[in-house]
């Protein structure tokens, strides 16, 4: 599976999360993303179109960044996963898939709640260098 995981800072320095409730999971915090789902498409382009699909949010995929490439085998197969940094945004993120997420906020990234989805604590840990990766994750960091 190929994916991107959204950071989309505040420009108060809080990052955007939110309550995932998807069906047949337990309730865990996350970042906006998901799969890349058209071909040809980048990681930029999948992480624009999945955060406008999530939350509204429309930002331009070329000013995304890809942070990082990370590898890890956490659901019994390789998975692929960008770490994805978006300009700063203050606009106001609307829940649009009321079944895989219950809301969306803006959070201090010192003060980050628990339990993170598995790929956005990937994710989040490219970005902040105090965050601990989850074991079993490689992470492949752009130049």
């Amino acid at each position: 599976m190929l994916g991107a995981g959204v950071i989309v800072p505040s420009t108060d320095g809080r990052v955007l999360i939110g309550r995932r409730i998807t069906p047949g999971e337990s309730p865990t915090w996350s970042l906006p993303g998901g799969k890349v789902d058209h071909p040809g498409e980048s990681f930029e382009q999948a992480a624009a179109r999945e955060l406008a699909e999530e939350t509204g949010l429309v930002l331009p995929a070329e000013q995304m960044r890809v942070l990082a490439v990370l590898l890890d085998h956490g659901l019994g197969r390789p998975r692929l996963t960008a770490a994805v940094l978006a300009p700063p945004c203050d606009l106001p993120a609307l829940v649009t898939e009321p079944h895989a997420c219950a809301g969306w906020e803006r959070v201090p990234v010192d003060a980050l709640p628990e339990p993170m989805f598995y790929p956005s604590a990937q994710v989040l840990a490219s970005w902040l260098p105090d965050y601990q990766a989850p074991p079993g994750t490689w992470a492949y960091r752009t130049a």
